[in-house]
């Protein structure tokens, strides 16, 4: 494949800035949320991670430094994982289904932070989702518009907004119980019967 369509995703590699007092707090945090919504108290937390509540507030002071600190690590883990499933090395369709695979896995770990939107957009950079999920995201898509793979009179920002859709319903089937791997397949083969062009479609089966 020639070196200028590959996707250029920025590799960030989880926590690597925080030590493993904090990295252990903040999986004790995101395994007491995940059982009992971010309603649980701080206390539930320091015991999860097996610390005091003088270390717990050293480390976040508050609620909302946590969930600042988790929505970061949500977003460096879907960009890690979609940087290694390179997306931009396969055909369209194979790029799909592993995009699916890789975020519905990731953010199903952060589901409960689609609660607390306040906090997604407060705390993060700004453009930062948009850098290390939208861009390669549309990139694929857009793609697979240029190859014929997908449908060109839909726009990619539509196209772009109806897998992320899927994506979002996907990660709270996986609340209910639904495997990753099934929850997965169900985005990318509804997605691909949807926006496909006959003849793609016809191709793949």
């Amino acid at each position: 494949m020639r070196r200028e369509s590959l996707i250029l995703i920025p590799v960030v590699h989880p926590r690597s800035h925080r030590d493993r007092t904090a990295s252990a707090i903040l999986d004790a945090a995101a395994l007491v949320f995940f059982r009992q919504g971010t309603a649980a108290s701080m206390d539930d937390v320091a015991d999860a991670a097996g610390v005091g509540r003088a270390t717990l507030y050293r480390y976040f002071p508050n609620r909302e430094a946590l969930l600042h600190a988790l929505v970061e690590d949500a977003i460096e883990e879907m960009a890690l994982r979609l940087n290694e499933a390179e997306i931009d090395r396969v055909p369209v369709a194979e790029g799909v289904a592993r995009t699916a695979r890789a975020l519905v896995a990731a953010s199903s770990k952060y589901a409960f932070l689609s609660q607390e939107t306040k906090y997604i957009a407060a705390g993060v950079e700004a453009g930062k989702v948009d850098q290390c999920l939208g861009t390669p995201l549309r990139t694929l898509l857009g793609r697979g518009i240029h190859d014929g793979t997908l449908r060109s009179d839909w726009s990619e920002i539509e196209i772009s907004r109806l897998f992320g859709g899927l994506l979002h319903a996907a990660v709270e089937m996986t609340q209910d119980g639904i495997s990753v791997e099934r929850a997965a397949a169900m985005v990318s083969t509804v997605f691909l019967e949807g926006v496909s062009t006959p003849d793609a479609v016809h191709h793949e089966r």
